[in-house]
């Protein structure tokens, strides 16, 4: 491979995907993955501004213990909406959808998606869930919790559950559609010597993540399909007192939702990867090893469902089963985690933004992780189930690693997307502020689930007090950190420093084309010579844990 800095980088062109057109139009009927990204990053972004004022609104409840601020139904909704928009409309489609559609042609040396036109129509069925789901918490709410347990969520409950359930299923296609996009695409449009194995392990994470888009998420949208029916025609499938079963329902919905779970993680685990490769500027400790994990955990992922169901009416048979199962799927992302670290021993370490943001992923996913073989356990996990260990379990995984992996990969390609720098001090304040916050918010939830504070309760015994002060206190500095960004990212498209072709000086081909990129990506389809994350002749990759110049002194 030629050293990067004699590559022939392209000097920044005048016309590029942001401004080859103008107008509205321009933007609604665009085909360009680039520009779908952006519909796509400013729509999540409007989500999550909504189910964050909702964590607001459960925080400031939770600082008491008389249940003075809410009343019991209407904390009932606020939770369940919660949920609803965080996981639905922001955790899942956050990496993939985004960072997703306009790396993943990029970073394979294509010009576009395989069907542009599909990615278009993805974009407007996520916003069309997105708007009926806001019709349903607008017009009375949703109180069944995020997960529309039956049989109050068939039977009993008299909020807007068909029309929440309705948005779910619309935008569920928009997953699915992504996904076969992104199959395909990584199947059929690599460059020329793009092979499996110099595939950048962003687009292995992708790759698994689309496989369980596309086999997951037609069960969630028929198990909420049979959940409408019920309501509306009163047939038994889930109710027991017309001869249903409510297992079934939730044997159904974990078999989508926690696969989904690595929906939002594993694209997060593509990007920590790239992140921990490029600032220690060293290769990928275990290459394969780390792309085929990606696919253990997406097919581990659908084998652990009923460990959601360890107090419900399953047998201690498949209980021991399913703990067993859920003991086995840590060992894949254990690998990566082991990896990572051993890329990172011995070397150059840059601790920029995204730097920040990945070693801050490893140690909270490490958190949730091992909190997560507690709940494997099932002695345990009938001790704290439906307690607050278990919400700060998910929130460690799925917030703390779906998070910081967006936030992360959003800082690195920042350049690329918009053609600016951000201020870099103000990047690494705000991560650390981010990450002070939301051990501060979570930390405290594992001690009082252990010590029996149940969930989904708007009033709680005053002993618990303390843990959900010191709670709600992080939440308030996890909320004033994540607003930074939001202001200097914005400040950044018009006042930031002009951004380099490759401002951190990387080989991946995204890096050798204009920042922001043309339209067509590449002006001429380029040709792959080197390995994924080449930073030492192939020789010298053999060595492990040694610098360059040790290796050298070593031959002479």
């Amino acid at each position: 491979m030629k050293a990067i800095e004699t590559f022939q980088l392209p000097t920044a062109a005048k016309v590029n995907y942001i401004n080859a057109e103008y107008g509205l139009k321009s933007w609604l009927l665009t085909k360009d993955h680039k520009r779908i990204a952006l519909l796509y990053l400013g729509s999540i972004s409007f989500f999550f501004f909504i189910g964050g004022l909702y964590a607001m609104f459960i925080r400031l409840e939770l600082l008491t213990p008389q249940g003075d601020l809410l009343s019991s139904a209407t904390y009932n909704k606020v939770f369940t909406q919660h949920g609803i928009i965080m996981i639905f409309f922001f955790l899942i489609p956050s990496i993939p959808a985004t960072l997703g559609n306009f790396l993943v042609p990029m970073m394979i040396g294509a010009k576009d998606l395989a069907f542009p036109r599909i990615n278009l129509l993805s974009w407007y069925i996520y916003l069309l869930g997105g708007l009926i789901t806001i019709y349903a918490l607008l017009a009375g709410g949703v109180d069944t919790g995020w997960t529309f347990y039956a049989p109050y969520s068939t039977t009993f409950s008299n909020s807007y559950v068909i029309a929440a359930g309705l948005g779910i299923f619309v935008s569920g296609f928009s997953s699915i559609l992504t996904g076969l996009n992104f199959i395909v695409t990584i199947h059929t449009m690599r460059a020329p010597g793009m092979t499996w194995f110099r595939l950048p392990l962003f687009i292995w994470a992708h790759y698994a993540t689309s496989l369980v888009m596309v086999l997951g998420t037609p069960v969630v949208a028929i198990t909420i399909l049979l959940l409408a029916f019920e309501r509306l025609a009163h047939v038994g499938i889930f109710d027991p007192a017309a001869g249903g079963d409510p297992v079934l329902f939730q044997h159904l919905f974990w078999f989508y939702s926690h696969p989904a779970v690595y929906i939002m993680v594993l694209p997060s685990m593509g990007v920590v990867s790239e992140l921990i490769a490029n600032f220690s500027r060293k290769n990928i400790f275990g290459y394969k090893f780390v792309a085929f994990s990606s696919l253990a955990i997406a097919v581990f992922g659908f084998l652990v469902w009923g460990h959601h169901l360890f107090v419900a009416s399953q047998s201690v048979y498949a209980g021991m089963i399913f703990s067993f199962l859920s003991f086995a799927v840590a060992i894949p992302s254990a690998i990566k985690v082991f990896n990572w670290t051993a890329t990172l021993y011995k070397g150059s370490i840059s601790y920029d933004t995204p730097m920040l943001y990945a070693l801050g992923f490893i140690g909270l996913f490490t958190i949730g992780g091992m909190t997560g073989l507690f709940l494997a356990s099932l002695a345990i996990d009938v001790h704290v189930s439906d307690t607050y260990f278990i919400v700060a379990h998910f929130h460690y995984i799925m917030v703390g690693g779906a998070l910081f992996g967006y936030l992360g990969g959003l800082h690195y390609w920042w350049p690329k997307i918009s053609g600016r720098m951000y201020p870099e001090g103000w990047g690494r304040f705000s991560a650390l502020v981010i990450f002070v916050g939301f051990n501060l918010t979570f930390l405290p939830q594992f001690v009082a689930g252990y010590l029996g504070m149940p969930r989904r309760y708007h009033a709680y015994p005053p002993e618990f007090q303390v843990f959900n002060v010191l709670s709600s206190a992080g939440a308030s500095i996890l909320g004033f950190g994540l607003l930074i960004p939001a202001i200097y990212l914005v400040w950044s498209m018009r006042y930031g420093k002009h951004a380099d072709a490759n401002p951190w000086h990387l080989p991946g081909l995204e890096w050798r084309t204009a920042s922001p990129p043309p339209t067509e990506n590449f002006l001429v389809t380029p040709v792959v010579t080197w390995e994924a994350y080449e930073f030492a002749p192939p020789k010298e990759m053999q060595v492990v844990g040694k610098f360059r110049d040790e290796v050298e002194g070593s031959r002479q």
